[in-house]
C-alpha cells in the first residue's frame, strides 16, 4: 500500500477509535465495570473484545464501501432484510441520539467539576462546538475526530505508565481487591463480547459512512483494523492502570482522574479537558449518522434538523433523560451483537461461495 493510502487508513483508524473511546472509557469507569473488576483475567477479555472489534469493524467498513452507504440504513437492510432491518434501523438511530444526549449532559458535569462552570453553560458550550463542526464537510469531521485521539493516547500512556510502575498493591495480590459484583455478568468472556457489541453498535453507522467515503477498498478494510489495534492498546493500558490503583478504583467515580492526581494535581485539570474533547468526539460521531439517516448531508433540512435536535438535546439533558437511556442501554449491546453475528455469517458465506455478496 502506498504511503498516501496508508496515511488515509491510519486517519480512518484514529477516527474509529475516537468514536468508541468516549467519555466512559476515558474516565476508566467502563473499563472498571466490564474488565478490571474481573481481576487479571481482564487482560484476556480486552484482547478478545479488541479482536472482535477489529473483525466486525473491518466487515462493516467493507460493506459500507461496497454499498456506497450514505447512512446505516442500506447496510442494515442488506444484513437483516427490509422489515427486520427497518426495525433495527429505528431502534439503533434512537439510541445514537439518546447516547449523544447522555454525553452532552455529561459534558456539563465535567465542566462543573473541573472548572466550576455551571452545568447548563457547559452543555451549551459543547452544543455550540458540535453545531459548528457538523456544518463542515465529512472529511474535515473525520480529521477532527481522528486528530483528537492521539492526544488521548499520549495522556493515557503517560498517566497509566506512571501508575503501572507504582501500583498500590502487588499485581500478584490484586485479585484479592477486585469486586466481581460490579461487572454486568460473572463471566469475563461474556462481558468482553457484550462490550464489543456495545462499541460496534455505537460505531456501526459512522463506520458504514467512513467505508463508503474511502477511496479504496483496502483503505476501508485496513482503517478498521488499525482502529481496533489503537483501541486494544488504550484498553490494555487503562485496564492495567485501574488494576494498579486497587482497591481505591472501587471507591472513586473517575479512576483515571485518580491516576492523574497520583502524578500531579494539575494533571487532573488537563485530563478533564481531554475528557471533554472525547465527549465532543463521540457526540459528533453519533449525531452525524443520526442526521444523515433522515436528511441529505448539508441540505436545508439537514441544517434545520441539526438545530432542532441540538435544542432538544439541551432541554432533555437537563430533565433526566440520562436515567431513561441508562435503563434501556443494554438493548444497544444486543443490537451490536446481532449486527456482529450477521457480519460474521456474511463473511463465512463469502468464503464458501464463488459469487461474492455485496
Amino acid at each position: 500500500m502506498s504511503q498516501g493510502k496508508n496515511r488515509a487508513s491510519w486517519r480512518m483508524g484514529f477516527a474509529y477509535a475516537g468514536i468508541i473511546v468516549g467519555a466512559g472509557f476515558s474516565t476508566g469507569q467502563e473499563v472498571l465495570q466490564f474488565f478490571a473488576s474481573h481481576g487479571l483475567v481482564s487482560i484476556l477479555g480486552i484482547i478478545l473484545a479488541a479482536l472482535i472489534l477489529m473483525f466486525v469493524g473491518r466487515q462493516a467498513a467493507k460493506l459500507g464501501f461496497r454499498l456506497n452507504a450514505e447512512s446505516h440504513e442500506t447496510p442494515l437492510r442488506v444484513l437483516f432484510g427490509a422489515k427486520l432491518g427497518l426495525v433495527i434501523d429505528y431502534v439503533l438511530i434512537f439510541f445514537l441520539y439518546g447516547i449523544a444526549v447522555v454525553m452532552i449532559a455529561g459534558s456539563g458535569a465535567t465542566f462543573n467539576q473541573a472548572f466550576g462552570i455551571h452545568p447548563q453553560l457547559g452543555v451549551l458550550i459543547l452544543i455550540l462546538l458540535t453545531f459548528g463542526t457538523l456544518l463542515l464537510d465529512f472529511d474535515k469531521i473525520v480529521n477532527i475526530i481522528g486528530g483528537i485521539t492521539p492526544l488521548l493516547i499520549i495522556a493515557v500512556v503517560i498517566i497509566t505508565g506512571y501508575n503501572i510502575l507504582n501500583p498500590y498493591v502487588p499485581y500478584s495480590e490484586v485479585n484479592n481487591y477486585v469486586e466481581p459484583s460490579r461487572t454486568p455478568s460473572s463471566f469475563w468472556w461474556f462481558d468482553a463480547i457484550t462490550y464489543a457489541g456495545l462499541a460496534l453498535a455505537t460505531a456501526f453507522s459512522f463506520l458504514s459512512i467512513m467505508g463508503s467515503e474511502a477511496q479504496r477498498h483496502a483503505i476501508a478494510r485496513r482503517g478498521a483494523i488499525y482502529g481496533g489495534l489503537i483501541i486494544m492498546l488504550l484498553m490494555l493500558l487503562v485496564n492495567v492502570g485501574v488494576l494498579s490503583i486497587m482497591p481505591t478504583a472501587n471507591e472513586v467515580p473517575l479512576p483515571a482522574m485518580e491516576m492523574a492526581d497520583n502524578m500531579a494535581p494539575w494533571l487532573g485539570a488537563v485530563y478533564s479537558i481531554i475528557i471533554i474533547l472525547l465527549i465532543y468526539n463521540s457526540v459528533v460521531g453519533l449525531m452525524y449518522p443520526f442526521l444523515t439517516r433522515f436528511t441529505t448531508a448539508y441540505s436545508g433540512k439537514y441544517k434545520i434538523m441539526l438545530v432542532v435536535s441540538l435544542i432538544a438535546a439541551f432541554i432533555i439533558a437537563n430533565v433526566g433523560f440520562v436515567e431513561l437511556v441508562n435503563i434501556v442501554y443494554p438493548i444497544l449491546g444486543y443490537i451490536g451483537l446481532a449486527i456482529s453475528l450477521s457480519l460474521f455469517i456474511r463473511w463465512i458465506m463469502n468464503k464458501n461461495t464463488k459469487k461474492k455478496l455485496l
